[in-house]
């Protein structure tokens, strides 16, 4: 009888620990909690999976109809990151391609076929405005055009430069300006002004970087062009 006491608390001591290991192996891990769930339903219950936002072509929320090109443009931010051009799913320009520079960058794709033509960098701050002019005076009819700024987009900019971006379909390239963010999807031959630009003010009063205005992004999707309109 007076073992009573002792084995009691022997088996007070054994239940205890017990007791933690098997909560230590069910929930000492991400998956523990997955397991205890499992446990805990019913043989007819499955545990239900937590939702994800779907996304498409180029990170869009939306798919783009059929004949239509999904596409995202990404300004540079102030003289740090650089800019970013992706269309139906692949990166034309950006950092990680090497590619983009100080100014406008410049993507010109097949407006039909959806081929990537060309890529360059202009610097708009020291460079030489002649060879932007150079690279879009032959554009061909039905080139979409996509540009993005990174910097300074207008230093440079002269007043053949501003008719050339007026005709591929820009409104705001009449006052773009030193440091301004500027995205623009435009095309040769187009019949109206691009419905795809962005052009954001270098204001010291409301610039969200010290010398610089916030980044442009963005995204929708252009209406696939027909060869006979190329």
């Amino acid at each position: 009888m007076r073992l009573a006491g002792p084995l009691r608390v022997i088996v007070i001591l054994v239940t205890v620990g017990l007791t933690w290991i098997l909560a230590g192996t069910m929930l000492g891990s991400d998956g523990g909690f997955v397991r205890l769930r499992q446990l805990l339903n019913t043989p007819d219950e499955d545990p239900t999976p937590m939702p994800r936002s779907r996304r498409f072509r180029c990170g869009l929320p939306m798919p783009c109809p059929e004949k239509h090109f999904a596409f995202r443009i990404v300004s540079g931010a102030a003289n740090v990151i650089g800019p970013k051009i992706c269309l139906d799913d692949k990166i034309l320009m950006s950092s990680v391609k090497n590619n983009v520079g100080r100014g406008l960058n410049i993507a010109l794709v097949n407006g039909v076929t959806g081929e990537l033509l060309e890529t360059r960098s202009f610097d708009m701050w020291a460079g030489d405005v002649n060879e932007l002019l150079k690279f879009l005076r032959p554009i061909h009819e039905g080139t979409l055009v996509f540009v993005a700024s990174y910097d300074d987009p207008a230093t440079k900019m002269n007043t053949e430069a501003r008719q050339i971006f007026s005709a591929l379909g820009s409104t705001a390239i009449g006052d773009l300006g030193f440091r301004d963010s500027w995205v623009l999807v435009g095309a040769k031959g187009i019949d109206s002004k691009s419905p795809f630009e962005q052009r954001t003010k270098n204001n010291k009063n409301s610039n969200k970087y010290e010398g610089w205005p916030e980044a442009l992004e963005m995204e929708g999707c252009i209406p696939q062009r027909t060869p006979e309109e190329q």
